[in-house]
């Protein structure tokens, strides 16, 4: 019993430090309006498990992480059509967090709806991921995202830290030009799909929005333990780094998801914040995301 005890804490040990990278929560649902028959809604439940298992089974990295150093992150497929039997229609919605020093909150790092989402899926399916080789639309999707979080988390820690993961989701891209399947292409109506969300990350006019996460995260977010003015301050001159992005590439995606992701976070940042402080920070947000301006108006209040 002593040695079986042993094997099982040598096991639990090695799980620990050799956990995967993600912790990662999967929803599938489908559109009120659509009939899904029972044998749909038993594809749907194991598609469900697949997905789990491929997001947070897969080794996306060469690093280790413990089991409390996982990246939180969430996925929820919402199924709005089957045009034929075995084919999936519908949006996916990717978020991912990041803890902040010091405290038990999570800062979200990223929420993004994608709306063109379109993949065969049948029982018994199998997800498996291939560097620099396009198997099926949805392993490419869901690989994308995870190495996208990943970009983003390690950016947040240090300065251009995610260049890899970036530049791997760059090349999911590449492999699927090919397949000619919306949301990876550059001539697409709108241009809020996977193919500018990452040409825009590594592309030189962005790099402010790099810098902006980082100093946002680690010299706001994580120093307001020691001093909350100074982290605001911080915090503040993070955000104006994408007054030159959204004066030349105004309403980018890029950059309003990274302001939207932050709304109701700022405000309780600067809850207390003197009225100066707070209009200055919502002129900021107006100019950034002028779109969303009633939104920033809040802050206000």
């Amino acid at each position: 019993m002593a040695k079986l005890g042993l094997l099982v804490s040598i096991f639990f040990i090695s799980f620990l430090s050799n956990s995967q990278e993600l912790n990662c929560q999967v929803t599938v649902v489908n559109d009120a309006k659509l009939e899904v028959s029972s044998v749909e809604q038993e594809i749907l439940t194991q598609m469900k498990q697949t997905v789990f298992e491929f997001m947070n089974n897969t080794k996306w990295t060469k690093d280790k992480f413990n089991l409390e150093e996982r990246i939180n992150c969430n996925i929820q497929i919402q199924i709005n059509a089957i045009p034929t039997t075995g084919v999936y229609e519908g949006t996916m919605q990717i978020q991912s967090s990041r803890p902040v020093f010091k405290s038990t909150y999570n800062t979200t790092a990223f929420n993004f709806v994608d709306m063109d989402i379109s993949f065969p899926f049948s029982r018994n399916s199998v997800l498996i991921y291939a560097p620099n080789q396009f198997r099926d639309n949805i392993t490419s999707v869901l690989a994308f995202y995870a190495y996208y979080i990943l970009g983003i988390d390690y950016d947040s820690m240090s300065l251009k830290g995610g260049n890899p993961y970036f530049i791997e989701a760059q090349q999911i891209v590449a492999n699927a030009q090919s397949s000619n399947i919306k949301g990876w292409m550059s001539n697409e109506t709108s241009k809020k799909n996977r193919y500018w969300l990452i040409d825009n990350t590594l592309h030189q006019l962005f790099e402010p929005l790099r810098e902006c996460n980082y100093e946002y995260n680690r010299k706001g977010l994580d120093q307001l333990y020691e001093n909350k003015e100074v982290a605001r301050k911080n915090i503040f001159n993070a955000l104006n780094k994408l007054s030159k992005i959204a004066t030349t590439r105004p309403n980018s995606i890029n950059v309003t998801i990274f302001v939207q992701a932050k709304t109701a976070e700022l405000k309780n940042l600067f809850y207390d914040a003197t009225l100066t402080e707070k209009t200055e920070l919502v002129n900021l947000l107006k100019k950034l995301d002028p779109v969303n301006s009633s939104k920033y108006q809040e802050i206000l209040n």
